[in-house]
Protein backbone atom coordinates (compact mmCIF):
# COMPACT_ATOMS: atom_id res chain seq x y z
CA UNK A 1 0.00 0.00 0.00
CA UNK A 2 1.20 3.11 -0.81
CA UNK A 3 -0.04 7.24 -0.77
CA UNK A 4 -0.85 8.32 -4.45
CA UNK A 5 -1.26 12.61 -4.68
CA UNK A 6 -4.02 14.19 -6.67
CA UNK A 7 -2.80 16.02 -9.28
CA UNK A 8 -5.76 18.59 -9.17
CA UNK A 9 -5.75 19.17 -5.23
CA UNK A 10 -3.26 18.62 -2.27
CA UNK A 11 -5.09 15.60 -1.39
CA UNK A 12 -3.26 12.36 -0.63
CA UNK A 13 -4.97 8.97 -1.10
CA UNK A 14 -3.97 5.69 0.24
CA UNK A 15 -3.75 2.82 -2.79
CA UNK A 16 -4.01 -0.96 -2.49
CA UNK A 17 -2.52 -3.40 -4.68
CA UNK A 18 -4.45 -6.14 -6.53
CA UNK A 19 -2.48 -8.72 -4.60
CA UNK A 20 -3.17 -7.28 -1.13
CA UNK A 21 -6.76 -6.69 -2.08
CA UNK A 22 -7.21 -10.38 -3.34
CA UNK A 23 -5.29 -11.95 0.17
CA UNK A 24 -7.69 -9.78 2.16
CA UNK A 25 -10.99 -11.72 0.46
CA UNK A 26 -9.35 -14.65 0.61
CA UNK A 27 -9.07 -15.03 4.18
CA UNK A 28 -12.35 -13.57 4.72
CA UNK A 29 -11.67 -10.07 5.95
CA UNK A 30 -14.22 -7.97 6.00
CA UNK A 31 -14.12 -5.19 3.16
CA UNK A 32 -16.37 -3.07 1.25
CA UNK A 33 -15.75 -2.88 -2.28
CA UNK A 34 -16.99 0.33 -4.15
CA UNK A 35 -17.62 -0.26 -8.00
CA UNK A 36 -17.80 3.50 -9.52
CA UNK A 37 -17.89 2.64 -13.15
CA UNK A 38 -20.25 3.12 -15.65
CA UNK A 39 -23.13 0.62 -15.60
CA UNK A 40 -21.67 -0.76 -19.11
CA UNK A 41 -18.29 -1.76 -17.45
CA UNK A 42 -20.15 -3.53 -14.70
CA UNK A 43 -21.85 -5.52 -16.62
CA UNK A 44 -19.16 -6.94 -18.49
CA UNK A 45 -17.26 -7.67 -14.70
CA UNK A 46 -16.89 -7.04 -11.27
CA UNK A 47 -15.40 -8.28 -8.37
CA UNK A 48 -18.14 -10.56 -6.34
CA UNK A 49 -19.81 -8.55 -3.68
CA UNK A 50 -18.90 -5.10 -5.07
CA UNK A 51 -20.83 -2.23 -4.58
CA UNK A 52 -21.86 -0.30 -7.53
CA UNK A 53 -22.60 3.49 -8.08
CA UNK A 54 -22.40 4.57 -11.50
CA UNK A 55 -20.41 7.61 -10.91
CA UNK A 56 -17.48 7.83 -13.38
CA UNK A 57 -18.49 10.65 -14.72
CA UNK A 58 -19.48 12.52 -12.18
CA UNK A 59 -16.18 11.82 -10.91
CA UNK A 60 -14.33 12.89 -13.58
CA UNK A 61 -16.35 16.16 -13.44
CA UNK A 62 -14.66 16.72 -10.03
CA UNK A 63 -18.66 17.03 -8.42
CA UNK A 64 -18.49 16.43 -4.53
CA UNK A 65 -21.87 14.94 -4.69
CA UNK A 66 -20.80 12.20 -6.78
CA UNK A 67 -20.66 9.78 -3.56
CA UNK A 68 -23.06 11.41 -1.28
CA UNK A 69 -26.26 8.65 -1.75
CA UNK A 70 -23.76 5.74 -0.85
CA UNK A 71 -24.19 4.56 2.33
CA UNK A 72 -21.26 2.27 3.97
CA UNK A 73 -19.88 0.81 7.13
CA UNK A 74 -17.30 2.33 9.20
CA UNK A 75 -16.29 -0.19 10.47
CA UNK A 76 -13.97 -1.77 7.91
CA UNK A 77 -11.84 -0.46 5.12
CA UNK A 78 -13.22 0.85 1.88
CA UNK A 79 -11.75 -0.12 -1.71
CA UNK A 80 -12.29 1.92 -4.12
CA UNK A 81 -12.30 0.41 -8.20
CA UNK A 82 -12.50 1.90 -11.39
CA UNK A 83 -11.60 0.64 -14.78
CA UNK A 84 -7.70 1.98 -14.95
CA UNK A 85 -7.12 3.27 -11.11
CA UNK A 86 -7.64 6.96 -11.45
CA UNK A 87 -10.97 8.01 -11.58
CA UNK A 88 -10.94 5.86 -8.15
CA UNK A 89 -8.63 7.95 -6.68
CA UNK A 90 -11.07 11.24 -6.73
CA UNK A 91 -13.52 8.47 -5.11
CA UNK A 92 -11.23 7.42 -2.36
CA UNK A 93 -10.29 11.13 -1.54
CA UNK A 94 -14.26 12.08 -1.18
CA UNK A 95 -15.16 9.29 1.18
CA UNK A 96 -11.77 9.58 3.09
CA UNK A 97 -13.01 13.24 3.81
CA UNK A 98 -16.40 11.47 5.56
CA UNK A 99 -13.67 9.73 8.05
CA UNK A 100 -13.88 6.62 6.73
CA UNK A 101 -10.57 4.72 5.75
CA UNK A 102 -10.17 4.53 2.09
CA UNK A 103 -8.15 2.94 -0.56
CA UNK A 104 -8.02 3.21 -4.52
CA UNK A 105 -7.32 0.18 -6.38
CA UNK A 106 -4.05 0.38 -8.14
CA UNK A 107 -4.88 -0.36 -12.21
CA UNK A 108 -8.26 -0.52 -11.60
CA UNK A 109 -10.40 -3.63 -13.19
CA UNK A 110 -7.61 -3.86 -15.74
CA UNK A 111 -5.20 -5.20 -13.45
CA UNK A 112 -7.91 -6.76 -11.55
CA UNK A 113 -7.74 -8.90 -14.58
CA UNK A 114 -4.84 -10.88 -12.98
CA UNK A 115 -6.87 -11.13 -9.55
CA UNK A 116 -6.95 -15.04 -8.11
CA UNK A 117 -8.33 -17.70 -5.58
CA UNK A 118 -8.23 -21.41 -5.69
CA UNK A 119 -11.15 -24.15 -4.71
CA UNK A 120 -10.09 -28.15 -4.20
CA UNK A 121 -12.02 -30.49 -6.37
CA UNK A 122 -13.80 -33.37 -3.87
CA UNK A 123 -13.05 -36.53 -5.52
CA UNK A 124 -14.17 -39.95 -4.28
CA UNK A 125 -12.02 -42.24 -6.07
CA UNK A 126 -9.06 -40.98 -6.98
CA UNK A 127 -7.74 -40.72 -3.07
CA UNK A 128 -3.95 -40.61 -4.02
CA UNK A 129 -4.29 -37.50 -6.23
CA UNK A 130 -5.97 -34.20 -5.45
CA UNK A 131 -6.96 -31.54 -8.03
CA UNK A 132 -6.82 -27.75 -7.12
CA UNK A 133 -8.87 -25.70 -9.01
CA UNK A 134 -7.16 -22.04 -9.68
CA UNK A 135 -9.70 -19.52 -10.77
CA UNK A 136 -8.15 -16.18 -12.39
CA UNK A 137 -11.20 -14.32 -10.98
CA UNK A 138 -10.72 -11.45 -12.85
CA UNK A 139 -11.01 -13.16 -15.56
CA UNK A 140 -12.93 -16.40 -15.61
CA UNK A 141 -9.91 -18.24 -16.36
CA UNK A 142 -9.60 -22.15 -14.79
CA UNK A 143 -6.60 -23.66 -14.65
CA UNK A 144 -5.88 -26.92 -12.77
CA UNK A 145 -3.05 -28.39 -10.64
CA UNK A 146 -3.08 -32.06 -10.30
CA UNK A 147 -0.86 -33.20 -7.65
CA UNK A 148 0.45 -36.67 -6.18
CA UNK A 149 3.25 -37.50 -3.58
CA UNK A 150 5.61 -35.34 -4.46
CA UNK A 151 4.94 -34.45 -8.25
CA UNK A 152 1.98 -32.07 -10.04
CA UNK A 153 0.76 -31.54 -13.58
CA UNK A 154 -0.31 -27.83 -14.44
CA UNK A 155 -3.47 -27.89 -17.44
CA UNK A 156 -4.02 -24.15 -19.05
CA UNK A 157 -1.45 -22.01 -17.25
CA UNK A 158 -3.23 -18.64 -17.29
CA UNK A 159 -1.25 -16.87 -14.33
CA UNK A 160 2.27 -15.94 -13.69
CA UNK A 161 4.77 -19.15 -13.18
CA UNK A 162 5.04 -18.35 -9.18
CA UNK A 163 1.65 -18.47 -8.38
CA UNK A 164 1.54 -22.46 -9.64
CA UNK A 165 4.74 -22.82 -7.98
CA UNK A 166 3.76 -21.50 -4.58
CA UNK A 167 0.12 -23.37 -4.84
CA UNK A 168 1.85 -26.94 -5.61
CA UNK A 169 4.69 -25.92 -2.89
CA UNK A 170 2.16 -25.20 -0.38
CA UNK A 171 0.79 -29.23 -0.74
CA UNK A 172 4.46 -30.88 -1.15
CA UNK A 173 4.58 -30.73 -4.76
CA UNK A 174 7.15 -30.33 -7.82
CA UNK A 175 5.68 -29.51 -10.88
CA UNK A 176 6.66 -32.05 -13.46
CA UNK A 177 4.69 -31.24 -16.23
CA UNK A 178 2.21 -28.69 -18.27
CA UNK A 179 -0.55 -29.55 -20.48
CA UNK A 180 -2.56 -27.26 -22.42
CA UNK A 181 -6.36 -28.34 -24.04
CA UNK A 182 -5.74 -25.78 -26.88
CA UNK A 183 -4.32 -22.53 -28.30
CA UNK A 184 -6.13 -20.22 -26.63
CA UNK A 185 -7.61 -16.61 -27.59
CA UNK A 186 -9.18 -15.00 -24.93
CA UNK A 187 -5.57 -14.76 -22.34
CA UNK A 188 -2.19 -15.09 -22.75
CA UNK A 189 -0.98 -19.05 -22.03
CA UNK A 190 1.90 -18.95 -19.69
CA UNK A 191 2.10 -23.01 -19.67
CA UNK A 192 5.38 -22.48 -21.70
CA UNK A 193 6.81 -19.90 -19.29
CA UNK A 194 5.55 -22.61 -16.80
CA UNK A 195 7.07 -25.42 -18.05
CA UNK A 196 10.68 -23.71 -18.83
CA UNK A 197 10.55 -21.76 -15.10
CA UNK A 198 10.18 -25.60 -13.50
CA UNK A 199 12.12 -27.66 -16.25
CA UNK A 200 8.78 -29.24 -16.40
CA UNK A 201 7.86 -31.11 -19.72
CA UNK A 202 5.24 -28.86 -22.17
CA UNK A 203 2.52 -31.21 -23.72
CA UNK A 204 0.22 -29.68 -26.82
CA UNK A 205 -2.52 -31.05 -28.73
CA UNK A 206 -0.95 -32.34 -31.84
CA UNK A 207 -1.11 -29.25 -34.31
CA UNK A 208 1.09 -27.36 -36.62
CA UNK A 209 0.17 -24.03 -35.27
CA UNK A 210 2.40 -22.89 -32.66
CA UNK A 211 6.10 -22.30 -33.76
CA UNK A 212 8.21 -23.54 -30.50
CA UNK A 213 8.99 -26.68 -29.16
CA UNK A 214 6.76 -28.77 -27.59
CA UNK A 215 5.39 -32.19 -26.41
CA UNK A 216 2.59 -33.34 -29.09
CA UNK A 217 -0.54 -35.19 -27.79
CA UNK A 218 -2.74 -37.47 -30.29
CA UNK A 219 -6.00 -38.65 -29.76
CA UNK A 220 -5.49 -41.51 -26.74
CA UNK A 221 -2.10 -40.50 -25.80
CA UNK A 222 -1.00 -40.86 -22.03
CA UNK A 223 0.31 -38.50 -19.65
CA UNK A 224 1.49 -40.27 -16.76
CA UNK A 225 3.16 -38.54 -13.50
CA UNK A 226 3.47 -40.83 -10.16
CA UNK A 227 -0.13 -41.61 -9.00
CA UNK A 228 -1.52 -38.92 -12.08
CA UNK A 229 -3.07 -40.57 -15.56
CA UNK A 230 -4.31 -38.35 -18.20
CA UNK A 231 -5.79 -39.88 -21.44
CA UNK A 232 -5.74 -37.14 -24.45
CA UNK A 233 -9.32 -37.27 -26.21
CA UNK A 234 -9.58 -34.95 -29.39
CA UNK A 235 -12.51 -33.13 -29.19
CA UNK A 236 -12.37 -30.64 -32.70
CA UNK A 237 -14.54 -27.73 -32.38
CA UNK A 238 -13.77 -24.95 -30.19
CA UNK A 239 -10.27 -25.48 -32.13
CA UNK A 240 -9.04 -28.07 -34.67
CA UNK A 241 -6.68 -29.08 -32.07
CA UNK A 242 -9.01 -28.58 -28.99
CA UNK A 243 -8.59 -31.77 -26.57
CA UNK A 244 -9.74 -32.85 -23.30
CA UNK A 245 -8.11 -34.96 -20.72
CA UNK A 246 -9.77 -37.89 -18.48
CA UNK A 247 -8.46 -38.45 -15.28
CA UNK A 248 -9.70 -42.29 -14.49
CA UNK A 249 -13.18 -42.40 -14.28
CA UNK A 250 -12.54 -39.60 -12.40
CA UNK A 251 -12.60 -36.28 -14.22
CA UNK A 252 -12.74 -34.58 -17.42
CA UNK A 253 -10.94 -31.55 -18.18
CA UNK A 254 -12.72 -29.99 -21.03
CA UNK A 255 -10.83 -26.53 -22.05
CA UNK A 256 -13.32 -24.38 -24.12
CA UNK A 257 -15.29 -27.58 -25.45
CA UNK A 258 -17.73 -28.36 -22.73
CA UNK A 259 -18.83 -26.05 -20.15
CA UNK A 260 -20.54 -26.41 -16.66
CA UNK A 261 -23.59 -24.26 -18.54
CA UNK A 262 -23.12 -24.40 -22.09
CA UNK A 263 -20.43 -25.62 -25.38
CA UNK A 264 -17.75 -23.98 -27.03
CA UNK A 265 -17.73 -21.28 -29.51
CA UNK A 266 -16.66 -23.02 -33.10
CA UNK A 267 -15.85 -19.48 -35.21
CA UNK A 268 -12.88 -17.71 -33.08
CA UNK A 269 -9.47 -18.13 -35.57
CA UNK A 270 -11.80 -19.49 -38.56
CA UNK A 271 -11.27 -17.97 -41.76
CA UNK A 272 -14.43 -18.11 -42.89
CA UNK A 273 -18.06 -18.56 -42.24
CA UNK A 274 -17.64 -22.43 -44.23
CA UNK A 275 -14.91 -23.46 -41.83
CA UNK A 276 -16.98 -21.90 -38.78
CA UNK A 277 -19.74 -24.07 -39.64
CA UNK A 278 -17.52 -27.64 -40.50
CA UNK A 279 -16.18 -26.74 -36.82
CA UNK A 280 -19.71 -26.35 -35.37
CA UNK A 281 -20.16 -30.11 -36.76
CA UNK A 282 -16.73 -31.51 -34.96
CA UNK A 283 -18.20 -29.93 -32.14
CA UNK A 284 -21.77 -32.01 -32.17
CA UNK A 285 -19.41 -35.19 -33.39
CA UNK A 286 -16.94 -34.50 -30.46
CA UNK A 287 -19.41 -33.45 -27.74
CA UNK A 288 -21.67 -36.96 -28.10
CA UNK A 289 -18.22 -38.67 -27.88
CA UNK A 290 -17.51 -37.39 -24.28
CA UNK A 291 -21.64 -37.70 -23.43
CA UNK A 292 -20.64 -41.35 -24.13
CA UNK A 293 -18.25 -41.51 -21.23
CA UNK A 294 -19.61 -42.26 -17.23
CA UNK A 295 -22.44 -39.74 -16.94
CA UNK A 296 -20.83 -39.38 -12.87
CA UNK A 297 -17.56 -37.88 -14.53
CA UNK A 298 -16.88 -34.55 -13.08
CA UNK A 299 -16.71 -31.57 -15.76
CA UNK A 300 -13.96 -29.24 -15.12
CA UNK A 301 -13.91 -26.52 -17.75
CA UNK A 302 -11.27 -24.40 -18.88
CA UNK A 303 -13.46 -20.76 -17.85
CA UNK A 304 -16.25 -19.47 -16.46
CA UNK A 305 -18.48 -16.36 -17.78
CA UNK A 306 -19.36 -15.07 -14.35
CA UNK A 307 -17.12 -13.29 -11.80
CA UNK A 308 -15.60 -15.96 -9.25
CA UNK A 309 -16.27 -15.42 -5.10
CA UNK A 310 -13.73 -16.20 -2.95
CA UNK A 311 -15.32 -19.00 -1.69
CA UNK A 312 -13.34 -21.85 -1.79
CA UNK A 313 -16.25 -23.44 -3.68
CA UNK A 314 -15.75 -25.14 -7.40
CA UNK A 315 -17.29 -24.53 -9.97
CA UNK A 316 -17.70 -28.42 -11.80
CA UNK A 317 -20.63 -30.16 -12.83
CA UNK A 318 -21.21 -34.07 -13.83
CA UNK A 319 -21.55 -35.25 -17.42
CA UNK A 320 -25.26 -35.89 -16.35
CA UNK A 321 -26.33 -32.71 -15.04
CA UNK A 322 -24.58 -31.27 -18.55
CA UNK A 323 -26.66 -32.69 -20.34
CA UNK A 324 -30.13 -32.12 -18.53
CA UNK A 325 -29.28 -28.56 -18.52
CA UNK A 326 -27.90 -27.39 -21.40
CA UNK A 327 -30.50 -27.76 -24.23
CA UNK A 328 -27.78 -27.70 -26.96
CA UNK A 329 -26.65 -30.97 -26.34
CA UNK A 330 -30.02 -32.29 -26.99
CA UNK A 331 -30.44 -30.80 -30.57
CA UNK A 332 -29.84 -32.73 -33.87
CA UNK A 333 -27.03 -31.90 -35.55
CA UNK A 334 -28.08 -29.87 -38.36
CA UNK A 335 -30.14 -28.05 -35.15
CA UNK A 336 -27.18 -27.78 -33.39
CA UNK A 337 -24.96 -26.31 -35.69
CA UNK A 338 -27.70 -23.80 -36.91
CA UNK A 339 -28.45 -22.60 -32.87
CA UNK A 340 -24.54 -21.96 -32.71
CA UNK A 341 -24.20 -20.09 -35.37
CA UNK A 342 -27.02 -17.67 -34.13
CA UNK A 343 -26.01 -17.51 -30.88
CA UNK A 344 -22.42 -16.43 -31.14
CA UNK A 345 -21.17 -14.00 -28.64
CA UNK A 346 -18.63 -10.65 -29.65
CA UNK A 347 -15.53 -12.04 -29.84
CA UNK A 348 -13.07 -11.62 -27.06
CA UNK A 349 -11.12 -7.91 -27.44
CA UNK A 350 -7.38 -8.45 -29.26
CA UNK A 351 -8.12 -12.16 -29.62
CA UNK A 352 -6.19 -12.13 -32.61
CA UNK A 353 -3.10 -10.56 -31.28
CA UNK A 354 -3.75 -13.24 -28.64
CA UNK A 355 -3.81 -16.19 -30.71
CA UNK A 356 -0.60 -14.86 -32.15
CA UNK A 357 1.16 -14.53 -29.04
CA UNK A 358 -0.03 -17.98 -28.31
CA UNK A 359 1.06 -19.47 -31.84
CA UNK A 360 4.19 -17.65 -31.93
CA UNK A 361 5.47 -17.80 -28.32
CA UNK A 362 6.75 -14.11 -28.02
CA UNK A 363 5.99 -11.43 -25.05
CA UNK A 364 3.37 -9.64 -26.42
CA UNK A 365 4.68 -5.75 -27.08
CA UNK A 366 1.46 -4.75 -24.90
CA UNK A 367 1.29 -5.51 -20.96
CA UNK A 368 -0.73 -8.70 -20.63
CA UNK A 369 -3.33 -6.28 -18.45
CA UNK A 370 -3.91 -4.32 -21.79
CA UNK A 371 -4.54 -7.56 -24.23
CA UNK A 372 -6.75 -9.40 -21.48
CA UNK A 373 -9.06 -7.08 -20.24
CA UNK A 374 -12.33 -8.11 -20.04
CA UNK A 375 -14.42 -10.88 -19.68
CA UNK A 376 -14.00 -14.23 -21.06
CA UNK A 377 -16.68 -14.89 -24.40
CA UNK A 378 -15.86 -18.66 -25.47
CA UNK A 379 -18.77 -20.42 -24.15
CA UNK A 380 -22.41 -20.60 -25.91
CA UNK A 381 -25.42 -21.73 -23.80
Amino acid sequence: MCQVSLADTDETVNSISVDMLRRWLEDGQKVAVVDVRPITERAEWFIPGSIHIDAYEALKAQDPTALSTLDLPSDCPVVAVCIAGKVSQIAAAQLAARGLQVFSLEGGMKAWSLAWNIAEIPLMKSRSVRVIQIRRTGKGCLSYLIGSETQAIVIDASLEPQVYVDVAASYGWHIGAALETHIHADHISRSRQLAEYCQARLYLPQQQRVEYPFIALEDGATVALEAIHLTAIHTSGHTKESTCYRLENDVLFTGDTLFTGGVGRPDLSATNQGETRERAEALYHSLHLLLQLPSEMLVLAGHTSQPIPFDHTPIMTTLAQTYAHVDLLHAACPDFVQTLLERLPAVPPNYDQIVSINEIGLPPDLPPIELEAGANRCAIS
